[in-house]
């Protein structure tokens, strides 16, 4: 079968069949191989499997079937892949849900996507419970308990419970069954995009192409390349440091599963750099997830202090760090691979698609940058529908395709916007807006909810940032327009500076207004001791424009 624009043929199945083929060809070779890793915990691919069956049983006993959503609120943990597993076993639709919901928010979101079940932590159990009360659809509550979290709320049933019972037999399933993965922008209920499982599989066939590999044409050849890589000793360890709830740390997961590979996950709640970087070194991790600078910052840090300490991290397994979504910069980059050898990769993608554009550093630390190039799949279009021509200065925006979900859940007008048909092929288009230089490089000009209308002019808040980035006593920045009677918005900043440095923000706002027009240079900077940033790692812009009303303090206007 050949896939989207002329891609050679790949395999395509449902996941949980052809993870069921993967753990048994695993299992024949070495019933103790390992899958999952979580601290102290191992699972192997037997368990996860049986696992995941017989959660998937406790789920179909309490009238949860084909079609029927199932939300995974959970932290990064085998509980999780255990859940969305156990979901397509089902032939159930697996939906990730934001363990940081309060009550309100997740009674919306598991109106929205019109749930049948809930796997959860302990946290978010009594908020579960309550919910459930409203909630006629919502037919069970399964709670994964944490140390301090004591037992399930009435209503609820503890997960080593719903392990208790028979497993799910196997059964036959559909490459046309569903993932949803929810998606938002900083207010408002979140979009749920569609994926089937063909789309899927193409998608997380990245995993052998990152690593110079084919792409096997069916499952049987995803088996016989899991054992190949497992008979030479090669098989992949992957550590999803960013949330498996958000599509960039869940897909690798799941791509490296595939692989026969293992996944190592973190039981710590938040970022522990030292545990990070203990782990990579224990378990022999050969690709890192992470989010930008948001994670690179402090994990550079901590390789700081260990080398400084005579304790250095033994970082020889390294072979790439992948980001997506989030930028990161070339100092942090340069550190990065003078700490070992390996690849760094920064993604411009969405949870609709992509990549829109790549970015590649390594493993030489002087080929550290934050340059993106169009990888073939992409293209940037003039609003007419054509090209960008090189060079020509003109505003467009990136379109990808090959491997693309289906659409948005229930939101038709939307999927035609952002899903379009150009010369009878498919492209995601949700907005990026971009250059294209006659290079062939990107300049990259952020999304139309990062764009601050300033004196009539248009300034797009991620292109002052990537300029602020460049200046080497700036760590990160954020920027944004401030309410201004005379302007209707000012350009704001607010940057991290890098150890032992103290930029001035007349030196700042120079920098920017040597480099770009001068309606975008900030009229007000402050140097700040962190960004704030959401869950996904993405910059936490609401909290930027809280604090940068609180300047009143203008760099030179």
């Amino acid at each position: 079968m050949t896939g989207p624009a002329g891609e050679a043929p790949r395999f395509r199945d449902n996941l949980a069949t052809l993870l069921e083929a993967v753990a048994d060809a695993m299992t024949e070779l070495d019933p103790g191989r390992t899958a999952l890793v979580h601290g102290d915990r191992t699972l192997t691919w037997a368990q996860f499997d049986d696992r995941a069956a017989r959660l998937a049983g406790s789920l179909a006993a309490a009238g949860v079937g084909h079609g029927d959503r199932v939300g995974v609120g959970l932290h990064n943990s085998p509980e999780y892949l255990e859940g969305v597993v156990a979901a397509l076993k089902l032939r159930a639709v697996p939906v990730n849900v934001n363990y940081r919901y309060r009550e309100a928010e997740l009674e919306q979101v598991l109106a929205m996507v019109d749930a049948r079940a809930l796997v959860c932590d302990g946290t978010l159990a009594g908020a579960a419970v309550a919910v459930a009360s409203r909630t006629p659809g919502l037919r069970a509550v399964v709670v994964v308990a944490g140390d301090g979290d004591g037992a399930p709320p009435g209503g609820a049933t503890g997960y080593d419970e719903a392990l208790a019972g028979p497993p799910l037999p196997r059964r036959e399933r559909s490459a046309d069954d569903q993932v949803i993965v929810l998606t938002g922008g900083t207010t408002g209920l979140p979009k749920g995009v569609v994926w089937d499982c063909a789309g899927l599989c193409g998608l997380v066939s990245s995993a052998y192409k990152r690593v110079d590999l084919p792409v096997p044409a069916d499952t049987a050849g995803v088996v016989a390349s899991a054992l190949a890589a497992a008979g030479a000793g090669t098989e992949p360890v992957v550590l999803p440091a960013s949330p498996l709830m958000h599509g960039t740390g869940f897909f690798a997961a799941l791509g490296n599963l595939v692989r026969g590979g293992r996944v190592v996950t973190l039981p710590q709640r938040s970022l522990d750099c030292a545990a990070l970087w203990t782990a990579v070194q224990e378990h022999r991790v050969a690709e890192l997830v992470i989010v930008g600078d948001a994670f690179a910052v402090p994990l550079v840090a901590e390789l700081d202090r260990a080398a400084a300490a005579g304790t250095p991290y033994d970082l020889s397994s390294l072979r790439r760090v992948f980001s997506s979504g989030v930028r990161w910069g070339t100092q942090t980059k340069r550190r990065l691979l003078e700490a070992g050898h390996m690849t760094l990769q920064d993604t411009i993608a969405a949870t609709e698609g992509g990549p829109f554009g790549l970015s590649m550093s390594g493993p030489d630390p002087d080929s550290a940058n934050t340059v993106f190039t169009l990888p073939p799949n992409a293209r940037v279009l003039a609003p007419d529908g054509t090209d960008v021509r090189p060079g020509s200065g003109q505003e467009g925006v990136l379109a990808s395709t090959g491997n693309l979900p289906l659409g948005y859940l229930d939101a038709p007008e939307a999927t035609v916007a952002v899903f379009r048909t150009l010369d009878g092929v498919r492209y995601a288009v949700p907005g990026d807006s971009a250059t294209l230089e006659a290079d062939g490089t990107l300049t990259l000009l952020g999304r139309g909810s990062g764009v601050i209308n300033t004196g009539g002019e248009k300034v797009f808040a991620e292109e002052v940032e990537h300029v602020l980035a460049e200046h080497p006593a700036v760590a990160e920045a954020v920027v944004v327009g401030v309410p201004d009677e005379r302007w209707g918005s000012v350009v704001t900043a607010l940057v991290v500076a890098e150890p032992g440095t103290a930029p001035t923000a007349q030196e700042l706002a120079d920098h920017v207004g040597g480099r770009l027009a001068g309606y975008k240079r900030p009229r007000a900077v402050s140097v700040v001791p962190v960004i704030e940033r959401t869950v996904s790692g993405k910059i936490d812009r609401r909290w930027a424009a809280e604090q940068a009303l609180r300047l009143d303090a203008p760099a030179q206007s």
